[in-house]
């Protein structure tokens, strides 16, 4: 639980809500529904894949193995594209709610020294994880504490909700499926983690979903409360700003401290997620073989900072979301297909990942959907055409 959650617990929850409530106004929390439910049949299919190939790296040999090279390459190349946005949106956690005077500084440094230490060999431990769960979610508890125990300001009081805002719930699925998207971590670890057996998972899954849940919804509600849609969706630090409008602003340092955990603890496990992938692609011949470690690291380091310079972090969140859907749904098509015997959950969840990850990529943002498919254009082509230069050569 303690090492789902620190993956889990991230830029969603403390920034999610304010581009959600902007396509969605309130609707954005029966988004969360959604959102979780699409998040845990993504986990039922990432677990039996794991299960069926222990030992291969990541979603982007899982998808090889049972769709072949061209599926593989598009989804390698939304997962780096979606791991590249949400490491931007979770170094944006830490400028606005810690340095918001140097954000884009602070964000490009957090990553550099996060890639650091992965190069170096730093592996953040189950210890780690229970540490940063605890801060986190008792830092969220505070937030939702003093929202629920000072009355809203009169004007959020009298607010009347507009009708239009239902038909944005589906983009609001989609930004706050960055809330859930840790599960991997215990689903699908990396080599040298601990592996949980079927019988765990059965448990640990649906408990670890459930619980993200929970918090969102709660954090959801208690700014919404306090801030109305309309200040909500105009908010660069939801929590932060409910807090003050709440009496609450002499708890802005602890604020700061959870979101900096936070966003240290998911960026650990993206960057994590993103090398392994690079992994897979030179270990099936799509990227070039190389001999140490660390060049892998920059390159992941440096799709993040791209993010961080390119976009503003909304829509780093909304890319990052759009292309970790997408990657999804290449993920629930080749668990579609997986053997009876490999099979811990029915084919049925796998089908209703697929759907559901394909709804929500296509219901991003205008903006984001355009830079995703572009930027899956480009990665696609550039693997296809490293693998021809490797062919020829």
């Amino acid at each position: 639980m303690a090492l789902a959650l620190g993956a889990t617990l991230g830029a969603g929850v403390f920034t999610g809500f304010a581009p959600a409530a902007a396509v969605a106004g309130p609707w954005f929390l029966p988004g969360l529904v959604l959102a979780a439910l699409a998040a845990l049949c993504c986990a039922y299919s990432t677990a039996d894949q794991h299960r069926a190939y222990p030992d291969a790296p990541g979603g982007y040999a899982y998808i090889r193995n049972q769709l072949g090279p061209w599926p593989a390459r598009i989804g390698a190349s939304a997962h780096l594209v979606g791991r590249a946005g949400m490491a931007a949106a979770l170094v944006g956690v830490f400028g606005a709610y810690v340095v918001p005077e140097h954000r884009v500084l602070a964000a490009c440094g957090l990553i550099a020294v996060t890639a650091a230490l992965g190069a170096a060999g730093f592996r953040w431990t189950t210890g780690l994880s229970v540490a940063a769960v605890a801060v986190v979610l008792g830092v969220l508890a505070l937030v939702v504490l003093v929202c629920f125990s000072v009355a809203p300001p009169d004007n959020v009081a009298a607010e009347v909700v507009d009708a239009p805002g239902f038909e944005g719930v589906m983009s609001a699925s989609l930004l706050l499926f960055a809330a859930f998207v840790g599960f991997e971590r215990i689903t699908a670890p990396n080599a040298g983690d601990q592996v949980f057996s079927a019988r765990v998972l059965r448990v640990a899954v649906p408990v670890a979903i459930g619980l993200t849940l929970l918090v969102t919804v709660a954090v959801g509600v208690a700014v919404l409360r306090q801030l109305g849609s309309a200040r909500l969706a105009l908010s660069p630090a939801p929590l932060r700003d409910a807090l003050v409008v709440a009496d609450g602003r002499w708890l802005l340092p602890v604020l700061g401290l959870g979101a900096a955990v936070a966003a240290v603890s998911c960026l650990f496990f993206v960057l994590a997620s993103a090398r392994r992938t690079l992994v897979g692609l030179t270990e099936t011949g799509d990227l070039p073989q190389i001999r140490a470690g660390w060049p892998l690291e920059v390159v992941s380091a440096a799709l993040a900072v791209l993010g961080v310079v390119a976009l503003p972090p909304s829509t780093a969140l909304a890319v990052g979301a759009c292309g970790t859907a997408f990657y999804y749904g290449f993920t629930n098509a080749s668990a579609r297909v997986l053997l009876q015997e490999d099979r811990t959950w029915p084919m049925r969840t796998a089908c209703l990942g697929l759907g559901l990850s394909v709804l929500l990529a296509m219901s991003a943002p205008a903006d984001a959907l355009v830079i995703t498919g572009v930027a899956l254009a480009l990665g696609t082509g550039l693997l296809a055409l490293g693998r021809v230069r490797q062919a020829v050569g």
